[in-house]
């Protein structure tokens, strides 16, 4: 079986600053990864979408969750470059999640629902 060990390399690396390493290891890959699964997007609005995902978590100041983010962003990486992934995956991290009220989400009630939304769905 394939295996790229970006992980294990990750880990066993001491960086002074291991996110940006991350974010710089990803940026480079992104056209690479945009042309092995034939996703139409520009590379500025996937590194936009992967940005997004980085800022999010920018407030985690716990070295251990830090450590952990960092080596499972490596193991995304790692899956992403081996094919582990299909276009629908990537397409949900580079967009961003823009149809939340689709599926499940849209089927939710609310606390503030009526008896007649609650019965007109059972």
């Amino acid at each position: 079986m394939a295996s790229l060990h970006l992980a294990t390399k990750a880990r066993h690396a001491l960086y002074a600053n291991p996110v940006p390493t991350l974010y710089r290891s990803i940026a480079k890959e992104l056209p690479r990864v945009l042309t092995l699964y034939d996703i139409d997007l520009p590379a500025t609005e996937a590194r936009a979408g992967i940005r997004s995902l980085f800022e999010a978590n920018a407030t985690i100041k716990d070295q251990r969750v830090l450590d952990m983010l960092v080596e499972k962003g490596y193991m995304e990486l790692e899956e992403t470059l081996l094919h582990y992934k299909q276009k629908p995956h990537l397409l949900r991290i580079f967009e961003g999640f823009k149809h939340r009220s689709t599926g499940a989400d849209r089927k939710k009630l609310g606390m503030d629902a009526t008896a007649d939304e609650i019965f007109d769905r059972a």
